[in-house]
């Protein structure tokens, strides 16, 4: 039986990467809450290939809030949710796939290639975030991309699109489950709704903007 955690309520940011979550994380530690180490998170990659959740649960008793791999991985919230039935889930999304997909191919270009042209797969396998190769192995065990067209355009999209819908369609109706698209003027005096926190400025901090 995997390991429960019984400390306080949880909030899982599981948008995408490229939906706001740097910014949605600024505004979480903001409010007070410890956020989950990222790095270390992100060395749950390969549990999560191999299903193997109990690491992944373990992990979060080490704070609040949480974001990014292997949170915003394809199912996971679905293993989190079963965990922690009372947690808060955060879905953050962009206009549209197409928007969504055009900031992800920018970032990584900007930090794994040379700012204009799509990175290669032996610029990910040279990439030393995490380690040498993690950003290869999070490309491959998330989208799932041929090694001869790893940001191909129908597949990326494909896997965007059906992690929003599910997740919507998951938690109807659910209070505990919010989404939001921060480039809406409304979304963060909808976060401390949904958080019942007290603003603490206008609207969200922008980081990371591609």
């Amino acid at each position: 039986m995997l390991f429960r955690s019984k400390s306080q309520i949880k909030i899982f940011c599981i948008g995408a990467n490229k939906t706001g979550t740097t910014s949605l994380e600024n505004a979480l530690s903001d409010f007070g809450y410890k956020m989950g180490n990222q790095q270390e998170a992100e060395l749950l990659l390969n549990d999560y290939k191999l299903a193997n959740w109990k690491p992944i649960i373990k992990f979060c008793d080490s704070a609040q809030a949480f974001q990014d791999i292997p949170f915003s991985c394809p199912y996971t919230w679905l293993i989190l949710h079963h965990y922690f039935p009372e947690a808060k889930f955060i879905l953050t999304v962009r206009d549209d796939s197409n928007m969504w997909y055009n900031s992800l191919v920018r970032f990584h270009s900007k930090l794994f290639a040379d700012k204009i042209r799509i990175p290669t797969k032996e610029d990910l396998k040279n990439a030393s975030y995490c380690y040498k190769g993690f950003v290869y192995d999070s490309m491959k065990i998330m989208w799932k991309t041929p090694d001869d067209d790893l940001y191909n355009e129908k597949i990326l999209k494909k896997v965007y699109e059906t992690h929003n819908d599910s997740v919507r369609h998951f938690f109807k109706n659910n209070p505990n489950f919010l989404e939001i698209n921060l480039s809406d003027e409304s979304s963060y005096l909808k976060l401390c709704e949904f958080l019942k926190q007290k603003p603490l400025y206008n609207n969200f901090p922008h980081l990371n903007i591609t």
